[in-house]
């Protein structure tokens, strides 16, 4: 399991909301989010995606010295890029949120990251699919579960050109 501290602020909900396009002032308006049914500004409800910006070992950030998936050095599933695998390609299928409680800002939350569960399932060009999945669960300051992520990555056999 990996642990680390995702600290949220206000300013980092408005420009992500900003960032997805969605105007809501619940996210950026304190007076106007004080009369709403929660009572004050919340996150969006994919925000918790922002949090991979305080993991110290996030595969997708760039890390001095390291090869970056987003570089654009080699395309992404190439037989020489971060992704490939045995011969196939990586891909995201699927991300689940459940929320226990609103975001907020002030909050920081300590973030464990664990495996889940793991599956396979035979595909018609890339040969036998394995899916993986990785659950962040997101805690508050007194330890009680505000988010549960659940992150769905597919790794294939081969790699499927075209």
């Amino acid at each position: 399991m990996k642990r680390f501290l995702f600290p949220v602020e206000a300013g980092q909900i408005l420009q992500f909301a900003r960032a997805i396009g969605d105007p809501n002032p619940v996210y950026a308006d304190p007076a106007y989010a004080a009369r709403g049914e929660v009572g004050g500004i919340v996150a969006p409800p994919t925000f918790t995606q922002a949090a991979d910006h305080y993991d110290p070992g996030y595969e997708r950030r760039p890390q001095p010295g390291r090869p970056w998936l987003g570089s654009g050095a080699a395309p992404i599933g190439s037989t020489s890029g971060p992704m490939n695998t045995e011969g196939g390609s990586g891909f995201h299928a699927e991300q689940r949120f459940e929320y226990h409680q609103p975001v907020r800002p002030g909050q920081v939350l300590t973030v464990d990251v664990k495996p889940g569960r793991t599956w396979t399932k035979q595909g018609r060009r890339g040969g036998r699919l394995r899916f993986n999945e990785t659950i962040q669960e997101f805690r508050d300051e007194s330890g009680a579960l505000v988010v549960t992520a659940t992150f769905v990555g597919v790794t294939t056999e081969r790699r499927v050109e075209g």
